[in-house]
């Protein structure tokens, strides 16, 4: 069984992957663990304040005590990020890491593009369970969905992130409470579906286990 540490920002993130990615991965010998960025080295809760300087410091650390890593955090409010596409910006952190740990092919950095709430716009039928989401709720969520090639295409421009407008959209909607059992009920293979590269990500997961 590969031990994956899987570096996160928040509590939502921590959730899906204890409740959703994990239940794909250990069948394929993979176990994660999610760990709040900034906690292998405080023994804190603290999460979020992503920088690049940050993330690389816990995925090496995580290196010496899991087999891989990766992580899992948003684009959306990544600090120091400057006018880097988020492609640009993995490869720096990779970069990054190459310099401390002298065989990184188990350890890479994974970016959501932009912001994990974008995954649950895969489809917005199923946030008819939460709190007060009626069917215009959905309606609007659905027409912001059909703007976009992709719900990872959903900007990042302050009033334009996922959350932001799904917030507007579900009253009550709380992203910690609500999130991870949304993209339950979304289901891995529609988001594997609408968004390529947390799909290119999975897979690379799916296949730590395999012979080098």
């Amino acid at each position: 069984m590969i031990r994956l540490a899987v570096s996160v920002e928040g509590q939502t993130e921590e959730e899906f992957v204890k409740d959703v990615l994990a239940n794909r991965l250990r069948p394929m010998e993979v176990e994660p663990f999610p760990v709040l960025l900034g906690s292998a080295r405080s023994g804190g809760r603290g999460g979020g304040n992503v920088n690049a300087g940050r993330l690389v410091s816990d995925m090496v650390y995580l290196r010496r005590s899991f087999d891989a890593v990766t992580s899992l955090v948003d684009f959306y409010g990544f600090r120091g990020k400057g006018d880097r596409t988020v492609e640009a910006l993995e490869k720096h952190l990779e970069q990054e890491i190459e310099t401390h740990i002298p065989d990184a092919r188990r350890v890479f950095p994974y970016i959501q593009k932009y912001e994990f709430e974008g995954l649950l716009f895969s489809d917005p039928a199923a946030f008819g369970a939460v709190g007060r989401a009626a069917d215009r709720s959905i309606a609007e969520l659905a027409a912001v969905r059909r703007q976009f090639e992709t719900p990872e295409d959903i900007n990042d421009d302050p009033e334009g992130a996922p959350g932001r407008r799904i917030a507007r959209a579900v009253v009550g909607y709380r992203k910690r409470l609500h999130g991870p059992p949304v993209a339950r009920r979304v289901g891995l293979a529609t988001i594997r579906a609408e968004c390529q590269r947390f799909h290119a990500w999975l897979t690379r997961l799916e296949k730590l286990a395999e012979p080098a």
